[in-house]
């Protein structure tokens, strides 16, 4: 019998979820499929070509038979710092067009949910690659999500908009971005025993990151410990089911009622 096989973005974010199943106890069990985009981990999902992946949480709405595996999850409570919009100094108020990382669907969902539902506006949405200098050229704002997001962080050239914060600002509430999901009946995999090893070997994760991403060893290490929520509190879930409302009253999926299914 084959290992069971499951997809994940190879985003700094996702690697505590991953470590175990890449270096640690789970090692060999699992064919494991990284790329940059969490897009595209939803579409191998939707081919039924994985048996589980760790998806953008609008990915529950549109792949047939999808359900949640519960206790697991890629969010924040407040500040994300890894999603966010970007300007060269103009306030959201003021923005008529925004380049859009398609990388995520779940991002770029929350940033026309944040123009329409918060602030009252609908920029010009254009499809762009995440390079930041050519989105801005071309649009007022710009969404990157990820690394290239986190690289800009602490970037003076540039005013910054985290949209967890934002989320939390109008509404009260903590966010999900991605989930493992599956359309199986069962995955025999301990998702969250990989994440608690995986948490546990920050240090070593850290270091991968490090020559890539422009912050310092304890910057990144604050940024996977505290920023980023692993483990969906009340308030997250909350924030998910009326982020899925939201989208379905901005016509931003077909489904007129969201539902949320999850393995048992």
């Amino acid at each position: 019998m084959h290992p069971p096989r499951i997809s994940a973005s190879s985003y700094s974010n996702t690697a505590p979820l991953v470590w175990s199943f890449l270096y640690g106890s789970n090692h060999g069990k699992v064919e494991i499929i990284l790329d940059n985009a969490p897009a595209r981990s939803a579409e191998l999902l939707g081919q039924d070509r994985v048996d589980a992946a760790l998806v953008p949480v609008i990915a529950s709405q549109f792949i047939d038979g999808v359900r949640l595996l519960p206790d697991v999850c890629v969010g924040a409570k407040e500040r994300v710092r890894s999603v966010c919009l970007v300007t060269r100094g103009a306030d959201l108020a003021d923005v008529c067009s925004v380049s859009l990382d398609t990388s995520s669907r779940t991002s770029v969902v929350l940033t026309k949910i944040i123009f329409r539902e918060f602030l009252g506006t609908e920029p010009a949405w254009r499809d762009a690659s995440p390079d930041i200098d050519a989105m801005l050229a071309e649009s007022d704002a710009a969404l990157l999500i990820g690394d290239p997001a986190l690289s800009l962080s602490s970037n003076p050239d540039y005013r910054t908009f985290d949209l967890a914060n934002l989320w939390r600002d109008h509404t009260g509430l903590g966010f999900i971005f991605a989930m493992w999901m599956t359309r199986r009946d069962r995955v025999n995999i301990d998702f969250a025993a990989a994440r608690n090893e995986g948490l546990g070997h920050l240090d070593e994760i850290v270091a991968n990151y490090e020559p890539h991403i422009p912050l310092s060893h304890e910057e990144l290490i604050a940024y996977l410990s505290n920023n980023i929520s692993y483990q969906p509190d009340d308030s997250m879930l909350k924030g998910l089911e009326l982020y899925l409302d939201l989208a379905s009253k901005h016509r931003l999926v077909e489904t007129q009622v969201p539902t949320i299914r999850y393995v048992s």
